[in-house]
């Protein structure tokens, strides 16, 4: 799996990748990084890569020219390159996006600046366009970060141990049980009395409940969703 970031700051990125399970994954040639930056492609004599909007409006935009010659450059290097923008406007980027994703060749990231990029490279280039949620980000980079982390867990060997993914948050649509670890006490909180009996069976069953009691709680909008399948498994 190879990530390609298009970025007027790349150097923002790179950190990101040099520790923990990305970087051994990067070792390991699992998943391979690297960076596009539009500026190198401007053919302005100042190498500007932004400019005042048609029309008017507030602030500028990332020009045409650069980013769709930095965005060819990639495309030339790798002919199944799957392009995304990011963008508040994209669907909501969810754990089935980061699983389906997770089986491409190459992904290339396009991260906007300012007040955005020219409409035409959007739809000259995009294959998807996501957002990480409602809200305003200065920049692309962060979200494309959030994007490349999810997805590189779902690429096989990335994780240490395969099966963690299975009983992690949005897997079955539900958030994932409470955890505890050692000491049994902490600060006078007692860590759930069932989990340290050793029957398995009830612990997974207690899980189960406890998992769908957090998502009802924190994420009703989720638990409204699984409420019919859970209704249909008890009456099974």
């Amino acid at each position: 799996m190879k990530f390609s970031f298009v970025s007027l700051f790349p150097e923002l990125l790179c950190s990101y990748f040099d520790a923990s399970i990305l970087y051994r994954a990067i070792e390991k040639s699992l998943i391979s990084i690297d960076y596009v930056n539009p500026r190198d492609f401007s053919i302005d004599k100042h190498k500007r890569v932004d400019d005042y909007m048609i029309g008017g409006g507030a602030g500028l935009l990332m020009m045409a020219q650069p980013l769709n010659d930095a965005l060819t450059h990639v495309n030339f290097k790798n002919k199944a390159t799957h392009f995304i923008f990011l963008s508040p406007v994209g669907k909501k980027f969810k754990q089935n996006d980061a699983k389906r994703l997770a089986k491409k060749e190459h992904l290339c990231f396009v991260c906007g600046r300012y007040e955005g990029v020219d409409e035409r490279v959007i739809e000259t280039w995009a294959d998807e366009i996501f957002s990480i949620g409602d809200f305003i980000l200065t920049g692309g980079e962060v979200a494309s970060l959030c994007l490349a982390d999810a997805i590189s867990r779902n690429v096989n060997g990335v994780l240490g141990n395969i099966k963690s993914l299975d009983i992690e948050s949005f897997e079955n649509e539900i958030l994932e049980a409470p955890s505890f670890t050692k000491p049994n006490i902490f600060q006078g909180l007692e860590v759930v009395s069932e989990f340290l009996k050793g029957n398995h069976a009830n612990i997974r069953t207690l899980k189960k409940t406890m998992a769908l009691c957090k998502t009802r709680y924190f994420r009703p909008d989720l638990y409204q969703k699984i409420m019919p399948k859970t209704k249909e498994t008890h009456e099974k």
